[in-house]
């Protein structure tokens, strides 16, 4: 490893983009040339971050799903983990209730997910938490969605995953995000940095948060490691 940049861990919504979630071009340059490794890790299904890899021409390596999905392109590794078949159960016992998940008929947000579901934060979390809770299951309020995933995977075991992979540490990483689901990859990392939106438990488990928001707030994150 490059003794004075560190491989780097990174959220994509909030983290990476605007307030609207749209990606902020002046990311690309940096993640691009960044000279270690670049892990993408992510509350959203698989095909997300791989997307953003691929689109960005750097190697995929992702965990998506916070930490229920991990991909490392070098070693052609699939890592799944979490208990799908109860997440599918509260699904259906959340809609016999007479609610839905909130992202239309064909829902994007949860088409491709293999072991969570996410819901729409207009719609009632305390029905969820409950049948959640009955299947062993907690609900992550990310600020973008409901996450009702299994609690013994998270962020820091999908790093951990990547790292056992490549024969990495965590402590050597550079963390950065923005909300809760980011608190366990902070606790793992050599330097974690939340950026000025981050919700308060990110904040709190970040060795620094940065004067500026979103994207803003990554390029600053990283500022210290480019020349």
């Amino acid at each position: 490893m490059d003794s004075d940049v560190p491989p780097l861990v990174v959220d994509i919504d909030g983290t990476l983009t605007d307030e609207s979630r749209a990606l902020d071009p002046r990311v690309v340059p940096v993640l691009r040339e960044w000279p270690e490794r670049v892990v993408v890790a992510t509350g959203k299904a698989m095909p997300f971050p791989i997307a953003l890899c691929e689109f960005l021409g750097i190697e995929r390596t992702v965990v998506a799903e916070n930490g229920g999905v991990v991909f490392v392109e070098a070693t052609d590794e699939l890592r799944l983990e979490g208990d799908y078949e109860a997440a599918v159960a509260v699904a259906e016992a959340y809609r016999d209730l007479g609610y839905d998940f909130g992202f239309g008929e064909i829902d994007l947000a949860n088409r491709w997910r293999e072991t969570e579901l996410v819901v729409s934060l207009d719609r009632p979390l305390e029905p969820l938490e409950e049948l959640a809770a009955a299947k062993g299951l907690v609900v992550l309020d990310t600020g973008f969605a409901y996450h009702v995933t299994d609690p013994v995977v998270d962020k820091g075991t999908g790093l951990e995953a990547v790292c056992e992979e490549l024969t990495l540490d965590p402590g050597d990483f550079l963390a950065v995000g923005d909300s809760v689901n980011d608190a366990q990859m902070f606790d793992l990392a050599g330097e974690a940095v939340a950026v000025a939106n981050a919700d308060e438990t990110a904040r709190d488990r970040a060795d620094r948060v940065t004067d500026a928001s979103f994207a803003d707030g990554f390029l600053e994150a990283v500022a210290p490691y480019r020349a």
